[in-house]
């Protein structure tokens, strides 16, 4: 048996890390002291370093306390996912250090032009690496593993098609924002919104919830991604929902 100081330093963990795991019911103590001090054995070290190595995969302690507890078999696909996320970081640091290796080399050829051109590739590498980031916060583990499963049928041509249809629907709405939401028009309109949003979604409603979650909490978008997405103003928002409402009825 170990007390909490002893089983911290064993672990590598502190000891106010050990009591908020007890807390949050994460990892109890097997036993406690007379005097009441928790104790724990060498079967709560193994536990632990499942939870510290699903932490460091980017798993929030409420997941990691679910996987434990349920099937093994969600445990081992949730590593799976963790770990095609982190080869998906692996590549984009790689291009990073890629951009940065030839940046060097031009410099130490003395090639001004191709110094700038390089210096942008670096600025475009750190970029998608923190855009890659940045999204991971509104995705459930379900809704990314399907995100990344669709990721292959997202190629840069569709992506420009799909940004030019959104631009030209959001215009097109903007000027029907005086029609009745159940009018045949308002309706074909909301028709070609939903068929954009689950060209991206797949229809699934995990993705969409983490979809708009995202675009919710869009005051919060890095600076490079607002800019790069379309405006959408709070009265097409209203037009879209009334007249999807108005079909739902």
């Amino acid at each position: 048996m170990y007390q909490a100081r002893e089983f911290a330093v064993l672990a590598g963990v502190t000891v106010r890390t050990l009591h908020h795991y007890d807390r949050v019911g994460l990892l109890k103590p097997s036993r406690r002291s007379g005097a009441g001090y928790r104790l724990y054995e060498d079967r709560d070290l193994e536990r632990l370093e499942q939870i510290v190595a699903l932490q460091f995969r980017g798993l929030e302690l409420r997941q990691i306390k679910e996987l434990l507890e349920g099937n093994p078999l969600r445990l081992a696909e949730a590593l799976r996912l963790q770990r095609r996320l982190l080869e998906e970081k692996k590549r984009m640091l790689e291009r990073a250090m890629s951009a940065i290796d030839e940046a060097e080399a031009e410099i130490a050829r003395g090639e001004g032009r191709e110094i700038s051109c390089a210096l942008r590739k670096i600025i475009g590498a750190n970029a998608m690496e923190n855009n890659h980031d940045w999204m991971e916060k509104y995705h459930t583990e379900e809704s990314r593993a399907k995100v990344e499963a669709r990721k292959h049928l997202w190629s840069p041509e569709l992506q420009e098609r799909v940004s030019r249809q959104w631009s030209e629907l959001i215009a097109e709405v903007e000027g029907a924002l005086g029609e009745d939401p159940a009018s045949d028009k308002a309706q074909a309109l909301a028709a070609r919104w939903k068929a954009l949003v689950e060209e991206f979604t797949g229809g699934d409603r995990d993705v969409t919830a983490s979809v708009g979650r995202m675009w919710q909490d869009r005051a919060n978008w890095p600076k490079q991604m607002d800019q790069k997405a379309p405006v959408i103003n709070p009265a097409v928002w209203s037009f879209i929902s009334r007249a999807q409402a108005a079909r739902k009825a």
